[in-house]
């Protein structure tokens, strides 16, 4: 009997370019060690545990992937496709369909790339920063898949995403720690294509005089918005949204011949000026994107995680000292505070702050989800539990159970448990890491 990574090659749906497919060979099992170990592998699972609606066909499919049930797999614009076998040796062919970019989101994040000289050439290098997604979604291009965006079909007959499908998806966080460009080649543009779209257009834009590119100023003086509000029955219709910014404008230089007042301090006051741009270009970004009129809006930082958030964008260590003062903190808690927002934002913040005990419902779920993390011949480790917290007996590493029902990974270090890997909804994985890390 042929097993996964024995097919010959498949069909390309019509219209798909043969250049742009790629094929991997089978991986081996993933036994005993983290799923994926890069940012974009991560962040490739965070975004399919966050948008997962079954979480028993997750459990299922990370298990298939685990045991090196998925083949050769073959990624091309908008689909990927692999066969998976089953435990009883029945193969499924199994694709995965992620939406295209279209031509203008491809414009809007090459013009973004080549606006920025450390894109450019971390791309030409053959790199993906991370701050790419970032930047994309401030252009109004989401990269990674949201809720919705990944669709299945699998020829065990399921209609939604089945255990084949979704082991698939997990294939493909250790195919991006590989080569993170699969994702780029998912959205519609294989790596040669886009390296020599960016190249053409980083071109063009040095040989144009300097200030020709420059965006015009807006006319007219506008109207106020309750103005306008208050009469919309009589104005004519609004003025089309403002176009978005590609990045926030640089801050004043204060420094200079003039001594700064009493009690002012000029390195701090420009930093504050600084995220305050980069803040407002974010919350533009946010507003003109697609899903913004459905979207709540977030939760205001208190002071004390508004303080972390500033000591994240690293402004030295005499603001950093003031931050750590002013929310309480010590060095080392700032720095520790400062690890966890990165890894989880507000939420990866409170995780390591708050001690809580989930209600007994939640306690069994998650008590349950542990019994069943590690596969039928493989023995867990011991755990504690104190609330919310599962602490290995006799050993430095913890899982922490957060409110959103993930599991966030700590070290104990110089006494203090410190946060050591982003959330995960496979809380083996989790300790795995840490092994691997240790």
């Amino acid at each position: 009997m042929n097993t996964p990574g024995d097919e010959g090659p498949m069909d390309l749906d019509e219209g798909a370019s043969p250049a742009a497919e790629r094929t991997f060979e089978a991986l081996p099992a993933a036994r005993g060690r983290a799923f994926a170990r890069s940012w974009w592998g991560q962040a490739w699972l965070k975004a399919l545990e966050d948008t997962a609606l079954d979480n028993e066909q997750v459990k299922l499919g990370r298990r298939h992937a685990r045991a090196g049930a998925v083949g050769a797999v073959s990624v091309r614009p908008g689909r990927i496709t692999a066969v998976v076998q089953d435990r009883d040796h029945t193969r499924h062919r199994s694709d995965v369909l992620l939406q295209q970019l279209s031509a203008a989101d491809w414009d809007r994040l090459l013009d973004m790339v080549a606006d920025r000289a450390g894109h450019i050439a971390a791309l030409l290098d053959r790199d993906m920063p991370p701050v790419l997604v970032e930047d994309a979604a401030a252009a109004g291009i989401e990269l990674l898949p949201g809720i919705g965006d990944l669709e299945s079909e699998c020829s065990c007959g399921a209609w939604d995403h089945c255990a084949h499908s979704t082991a698939l998806c997990y294939q493909l966080a250790r195919l991006l720690d590989q080569d993170p460009f699969v994702l780029l080649l998912m959205r519609g543009r294989g790596e040669r294509e886009l390296l020599d779209e960016l190249q053409a257009r980083s071109a063009s834009r040095a040989e144009l005089p300097a200030g020709e590119a420059a965006a015009a100023e807006p006319s007219g003086a506008g109207v106020p918005a309750a103005e306008a509000y208050a009469a919309r029955d009589i104005l004519p219709p609004l003025p089309a949204a403002p176009p978005p910014v590609a990045a926030p404008g640089a801050p004043p230089v204060l420094g200079g011949g003039t001594p700064p007042a009493p009690g002012v301090d000029v390195a701090a006051l420009e930093f504050l000026i600084g995220d305050a741009a980069a803040r407002a270009q974010r919350l533009l970004a946010d507003a003109l994107s697609t899903g913004h009129p459905d979207s709540p809006p977030p939760p205001a930082l208190t002071p004390a995680q508004d303080a972390v958030r500033l000591a994240a964008a690293g402004p030295g260590a005499a603001i950093s000292a003031r931050l750590a003062a002013g929310s309480g903190r010590d060095a080392r808690g700032l720095a520790s505070a400062v690890r966890a927002w990165e890894l989880g934002g507000a939420a990866g913040l409170a995780v390591l702050e708050e001690e809580w005990t989930p209600e007994p419902e939640a306690l069994a779920r998650a008590t349950g989800r542990l019994a069943a993390a590690w596969e039928d011949d493989e023995t867990g480790p011991r755990l504690r539990v104190t609330g919310n917290r599962w602490t290995v007996v006799g050993g430095a590493a913890q899982l922490r159970y957060g409110r959103d029902g993930r599991w966030w990974p700590y070290l104990r270090e110089g006494g203090r448990w410190v946060p050591a890997g982003p959330a995960t909804d496979d809380p083996a994985g989790a300790l795995a890491g840490l092994s691997a890390e240790g």
